[in-house]
C-alpha cells in the first residue's frame, strides 16, 4: 500500500478526509497530534515542538541553528512512522521529504480564498476578518516554509498526484477517489526501495543535525549525502579544524560506518550584520 502524503491549505477541510481515509486504509495519521505523541521520546517538549513545527529557520543566530536541528528531529520521526508502513502523513512537508520514493501518493487540497474563509470561520466559531487573518498567515508561513526548506513552489501543481478542490466536490468523492488511487498496482514499484530511502535519509539527517548543534562548525558550504551506511561530504570548511570536526562528529553518528569525501578549506569567514 501507497504512502500517502497530504498538503493542505487551511480551511479547505483536508484534516477531515485524511482522519476518514486513514480509518477506511486501516493507516496511522500521522499529524501534529501524532508528532507531539511522540516528540518527548526524541528529546523535544510540546513547548519547542509548536514553536519551530512547519516554521523555516533563517540561518543566521545559534538560535536558527538550533531551530533547523528540531526540524531535522520532527523529520525523524515522521520517517521513522513511515517505516512502521502504511501511514498517512500530514502536512510538514512530507511530500517533499520522500521525493526519491516511488511508492508515495501526494495529494493536495486547495480552494477558493473566500470558500476557506466561510469554511474556517464557521468550524472555528470565530469572526470572518480574524479568519481571513490566520488564513493569510498561515498560507504564508506553509508556503515559506517549502520554498525555503526543499526549495519548491508551494502551488506547483507537479508537486502532487491529485489536487481536490474542495469547493467544487463532495468529502466522499474525494475520500472515494485516494482510496482507489491508494491502491494502483504501479505504486509497489518502489516499496522494495523504500526502507533503504528512508534509513539513508534518516541517517544523513542524524549527521546534519549533529553539525547544527555543534558551535564548532559553521556548517553553511557542505553537503551531505549518504549510501547505505557510508557517509560523503562536498563543498568547502573554513579551516582544517572545522573539517577534522566534521569528520568525528559524522564518524560518531550512530549508524554511520565510514565517512568520505573531499572537504576543500577556504580561509574565509562570512561577516554577520
Amino acid at each position: 500500500m501507497a504512502v500517502i502524503t497530504i498538503s493542505r491549505e487551511m480551511g479547505t477541510g483536508a484534516y477531515q478526509v485524511a482522519r476518514e481515509v486513514a480509518k477506511r486504509l486501516k493507516h496511522t495519521l500521522v499529524d501534529g497530534n501524532k508528532i507531539a505523541e511522540l516528540a518527548p521520546l526524541y528529546g523535544l517538549d510540546k513547548e519547542l515542538l509548536k514553536r519551530v513545527d512547519e516554521k523555516p529557520p533563517v540561518y543566521i543566530t545559534a538560535e536558527d541553528r538550533m531551530h533547523a536541528a528540531h526540524l531535522n528531529t520532527i523529520e525523524i520521526i515522521i520517517l521513522d512512522c513511515v517505516k512502521q508502513g502504511n501511514v498517512i502523513l500530514y502536512g510538514r512537508g512530507a511530500q517533499d521529504l520522500l521525493s526519491d520514493v516511488e511508492n508515495i501518493l501526494r495529494i493536495r487540497f486547495i480552494a477558493p480564498f473566500e470558500h476557506r474563509v466561510e469554511n474556517f470561520s464557521e468550524r472555528e466559531w470565530i469572526d470572518p476578518d480574524l479568519a481571513r487573518e490566520l488564513i493569510r498567515k498561515s498560507d504564508h508561513q506553509r508556503g515559506g516554509f517549502i520554498h525555503f526548506y526543499f526549495n519548491r513552489d508551494w502551488n506547483d501543481s507537479l508537486g502532487y498526484d491529485l489536487t481536490f478542490n474542495t469547493e467544487r466536490m463532495s468529502q466522499s468523492a474525494i475520500i472515494e477517489s485516494i482510496i482507489a488511487a491508494a491502491k494502483d498496482s504501479r505504486l509497489k514499484e518502489g516499496e522494495e526501495r523504500l526502507k533503504q530511502v528512508i534509513d539513508e535519509t534518516i541517517l544523513a539527517k542524524k549527521v546534519e543535525t549533529a553539525f547544527l548543534k555543534s558551535g564548532d562548525i559553521e556548517y553553511i558550504h557542505f553537503r551531505i549525502s549518504v549510501s547505505g551506511k557510508v557517509v560523503s561530504f562536498s563543498g568547502h570548511v573554513h579551516s582544517e579544524a572545522e573539517k577534522r570536526e566534521a569528520i568525528r562528529l559524522a564518524t560518531a553518528v550512530e549508524g554511520v560506518e565510514r565517512v568520505e569525501g573531499d572537504l576543500q578549506v577556504l580561509n574565509y569567514k562570512s561577516h554577520k550584520g
